[in-house]
């Protein structure tokens, strides 16, 4: 049965006559190949761009492969189970709607929040390493001098960040099918700039640079330790997660980051024509090609150059990408394509987390949960309002703050859905059994099971600073719930009418 107050739950049958609503319906158009386009697109960008580096750099050493292929299989767990829910309960919002119809409308508000903070940090973040990106194309260009920020009265503003938000905002209020159309074209693009890297960089391995493949810890020292040392390390008194066993750990924890993006996949199961058979295969497809590139990837760059050379703190810059490896090695003219690559490749991950930050706030507005208005969808079947508060928001933080080193945030964010998600299919098996499933889970239970030990395992080992602003966030969605999300709940006014109906 139902649960009452802040636990009530929301019916599958219900979310999905939701959808009909003539004034919040978004339009189907999407196909499996859409969707795989949308996953790859936001999934090859900043993280394989700059993560794979500076990760070998900073915390794993040689073995950041093996850091991307445990990254790899909690989210192929999760997305087995993120593919089970979206077939079953097609409707915008992912992990948000998921949760709702599962542990309650409490749980559902924290599971949005916590998305809000996953996609709106995310693509800030990418919006400002690609005006980095876009500066080195213009000076290679046009030579020094030429700057994508600008000081105004001690205030800095990244004019690259705001063009990039503002043009992605328009292009998605302008139609779904067409962002997939641009994100094809881009796509393509980025992965033969991958494809590139690995086989030119393959020319330059030296067997050398993979020894030793996990390098001893990293003892003393102020990096990697303190609030920046990961949680797990802390618990069990390590005293840094800097290489090692725990850097290898805390290594997987970041480059998690570099798969963000097939969960958006679920948020767009409500546009989707024959989302039971499309929506699976687009998110297991998307997974599996990028984590074949993210393998071999990084597989080259570590053999290219010592990973020492790769540190952040290594000279001459702290910035480390994909491109330094080929510096390095006296290639500049491949480091400049590689840069282009990365500008494209970027492009497509803000505009898909972009979407997904939309569609579950979209999701949200309409269930009354916040302001009801912004639901409403306008003549191309886009919910403009929020596309327009999402895209003025996010230029905002990426225009004036600096969000580049945010990728943790995202990630315990993302891990933290995952994990009510593995949960939630556990439970709406025992709920309802009787719901048609267009993709089920193998193995149920372990499947669910392992995922969310997967899941908990890498939050565990990202840093303690890490958690310390995610709870923060956290309460801070509590208050907001309980001074309006309840009180304007759609489901928690139904309740009421019931209730007085029966009096």
């Amino acid at each position: 049965m139902p649960g009452t107050g802040m636990w009530r739950t929301k019916s599958v049958e219900q979310s999905i006559a939701d959808t009909d609503e003539p004034d919040t319906r978004l339009r189907r158009n999407l196909s499996a190949w859409d969707l795989t386009v949308f996953g790859v697109a936001v999934m090859i960008g900043a993280g394989i761009f700059t993560l794979t580096a500076r990760t070998a750099g900073d915390l794993s050493g040689p073995s950041v492969s093996v850091a991307f292929v445990l990254a790899g299989i909690a989210c192929a767990l999760a997305a087995l189970c993120y593919a089970e829910f979206a077939s079953t309960v097609p409707v915008a919002g992912s992990a948000y709607t998921f949760s709702y119809a599962t542990f309650g409308e409490f749980l559902a508000w924290i599971i949005g929040w916590d998305l809000i903070l996953e996609f709106s940090v995310a693509a800030a973040a990418v919006a400002k390493g690609w005006s980095v990106y876009l500066q080195e194309v213009l000076v290679a260009a046009f030579g020094e001098g030429v700057s994508t920020t600008v000081d105004l009265g001690g205030i800095s503003f990244d004019w690259g960040s705001l063009i990039l938000v503002a043009v992605l905002a328009a292009l998605l209020t302008a139609g779904t099918k067409l962002s997939s159309r641009f994100s094809l074209v881009i796509t393509a693009l980025k992965v033969v700039i991958i494809l590139f890297v690995i086989i030119l960089g393959i020319a330059y391995i030296s067997p050398d640079n993979y020894t030793p493949f996990v390098p001893p810890a990293a003892e003393g020292g102020e990096s990697g330790a303190g609030v920046e040392q990961s949680l797990f390390s802390v618990l069990v008194g390590g005293s840094s997660s800097v290489y090692g066993a725990f850097g290898l750990l805390a290594g997987a924890s970041l480059v998690f980051f570099a798969f963000i993006g097939f969960d958006i996949v679920a948020t767009t199961a409500e546009e989707t024509r024959n989302p039971q058979r499309n929506v699976p295969r687009g998110i297991l497809g998307s997974l599996a090609i990028v984590t074949v590139l993210y393998v071999a990837t990084s597989l080259v760059v570590a053999g290219m150059v010592p990973y020492t050379e790769l540190a952040t703190d290594a000279e001459p810059e702290g910035r480390k990408t994909l491109a330094t490896a080929f510096s390095l090695n006296g290639v500049d003219w491949a480091a400049h394509i590689i840069s282009i690559g990365a500008l494209a490749g970027l492009t497509t991950v803000v505009m898909v987390l972009l979407l997904g930050q939309q569609r579950v706030l979209f999701a949200m507005s309409r269930d009354g949960l916040l302001p009801r208005k912004l639901a409403k969808t306008g003549s191309r079947g886009t919910p403009v309002r929020v596309n327009i508060l999402v895209g003025v928001v996010v230029a905002i933080a990426a225009t004036f703050f600096d969000a580049s080193k945010l990728e943790e945030m995202v990630n315990v964010g993302t891990l933290f859905a995952f994990v009510l998600v593995s949960a939630g299919v556990l439970v709406l098996r025992k709920k309802r059994p009787d719901l048609p499933r267009g993709f089920r889970v193998p193995w149920v239970p372990v499947i669910p099971v392992v995922a969310i030990i997967a899941c908990v395992w890498l939050m565990l080992n990202l840093t303690v600073l890490t958690w310390l602003r995610f709870l923060a966030w956290m309460a801070l969605g509590v208050l907001v719930y309980f001074a309006y999300g309840k009180r304007h709940s759609l489901l928690g006014k139904g309740e009421q009418q019931k209730v007085s109906a029966e009096e």
